[in-house]
């Protein structure tokens, strides 16, 4: 039996700026978005301030119902999304959902995710899929079952990666593509027109599945003895957020950390020790690696602020002296 995708009553959640673009989409095609679900309000920066989510201001703008419950299982909050009677509930870019939530909306509930599943589950798709150089990604739409990112696909598109993309830069690739492929979803729902398929049955044609786990400091950290192409694939996977680092040893042994966005592969492939630094103190700074050598463009010292680095060379000496640790 076919509906009206525009007349389906549909239930948003999201948080950060990846969730809002389907959420505009949707909202400007026309959709019934019955209600926004969202993290509450949170204290921020200096002055601690309650700082609003992306999908929160972006649902503020638009008069929508916005929702911000402490926990997902509070037996008022599901009263009130019972009481909304949400036929399909979308998922972007949130939080595990309990059972009793999943349950509610007679169509399901539907997750968009920024990898080819069942290719990079887990929180960091997109840092991933460009630390291990991949040439390619995508995003996916899937029905959210008891685990994480394990459910059945309902559609996929995939989009060519370039060699110095970064983390940031794919982010709004997907972002764009990923809106298309929500509202494409929410159509083809309604029109009974997709098959959802098990992730298992794509297990076999993938060669290696790869994960995506949450990325911490320590496993943020440069290792220069890695190879010029594996240590720039990590440098723009990682950037702008949370950034790889390392720390810059100075002529006096002193050690500081220095965040780095933006490189390339040095077209000078001889053999140097790994965090050598090569220079001509104004136009170019080089590093070696375990194979190879790389060049920094951007970068930014603990406590500065971002810096290109022909900016960074007018305001460090003896950096030829000091080495990347």
């Amino acid at each position: 039996m076919t509906h009206d995708a525009q007349k389906l009553r549909i239930l948003y959640m999201g948080t950060p700026e990846f969730a809002v673009e389907p959420l505009r989409l949707l909202n400007q095609e026309g959709y019934t978005i019955v209600g926004v679900v969202t993290v509450p309000d949170k204290p921020a920066g200096r002055g601690q301030k309650l700082q609003q989510s992306a999908v929160k201001q972006y649902a503020q703008s638009c008069g929508l119902p916005i929702f911000q419950p402490e926990r997902l299982k509070d037996p008022q909050f599901i009263d009130e999304v019972k009481s909304l009677n949400p036929d399909l509930a979308i998922v972007v870019a949130f939080r595990m959902l309990p059972e009793v939530l999943l349950r509610i909306p007679r169509f399901g509930t539907f997750n968009l995710h920024a990898s080819l599943l069942p290719n990079y589950r887990g929180a960091a798709p997109i840092n991933w899929a460009l630390i291990n150089g991949d040439k390619s990604t995508g995003v996916t739409t899937f029905f959210i079952d008891k685990e994480i990112d394990t459910g059945n696909i309902l559609l996929q598109r995939e989009i060519a990666i370039g060699s110095n993309d970064t983390a940031g830069e794919l982010h709004d690739n997907l972002m764009v593509v990923g809106a298309h492929l929500v509202t494409e979803t929410v159509r083809a729902i309604a029109s009974a027109e997709v098959k959802p398929t098990p992730q298992q049955n794509l297990l076999a044609s993938i060669e290696t599945v790869s994960s995506a786990p949450k990325l911490f400091k320590n496993t943020t950290r440069i290792d220069w003895s890695r190879s010029a192409e594996k240590v720039h694939n990590f440098i723009r996977g990682l950037s702008p957020y949370p950034a790889a680092w390392c720390e810059l040893i100075g002529t006096n042994s002193d050690a500081v950390g220095v965040k780095i966005f933006r490189s390339e592969i040095s077209e000078n492939d001889k053999p140097s020790e790994s965090g050598k630094i090569f220079t001509d103190g104004k136009t170019y700074l080089e590093v070696g690696c375990g194979a190879g050598r790389i060049r920094l463009l951007e970068l930014q010292l603990a406590g500065k602020r971002k810096l290109s680095v022909t900016d960074f060379l007018k305001g460090y000496r003896d950096v030829e002296q000091s080495v990347f640790k």
